[in-house]
């Protein structure tokens, strides 16, 4: 596959697959004329590159777990690696879940004292919200 096919396929942009591959993420072969030639696995591969960056990974660290991750095969250090960027992932998941339950709890302050008053929904405005800070947390 060439690079452009890659590039729409998995929803990345041309830079970012030279940006893999000058990272040690991403490997291709070169035509006689100089074309980059992906193999078919290509576009999964990056998908699971942008899934890891999205997580918080870096490219060191996607480099050092790719084997891994795509073998299934294992060692000591390369387990110890995973389980921390596991770790390191629910922390950052416990962190979003918190923040969502506190949204959740504005939410249904701001709309109680909405119905409470009569006001049209969509009428809070950034410091103009009838629901104080000291209402967060007690909704439920």
């Amino acid at each position: 596959m060439r690079i452009g096919e890659v590039a729409a396929r998995a929803g990345v942009s041309v830079r970012a697959l030279r940006y893999y591959e000058e990272q040690g993420l991403l490997a291709a072969t070169r035509s006689p004329s100089g074309q980059r030639t992906y193999p078919s696995g290509a576009v999964e591969r990056v998908r699971l590159i942008q899934q890891l960056y999205a997580a918080g990974l870096s490219s060191g660290r996607i480099r050092d777990l790719l084997p891994c991750i795509h073998t299934g095969v294992s060692t000591p250090e390369s387990r110890a690696l995973l389980a921390t960027e596991l770790a390191r992932i629910n922390e950052q998941i416990k962190g979003l879940v918190e923040t969502r339950d506190r949204l959740e709890s504005v939410i249904a302050v701001a709309e109680r004292a909405t119905a409470g008053r009569g006001q049209a929904a969509g009428s809070c405005h950034a410091g103009s919200c009838p629901a104080s800070s000291s209402d967060v947390g007690t909704s439920r």
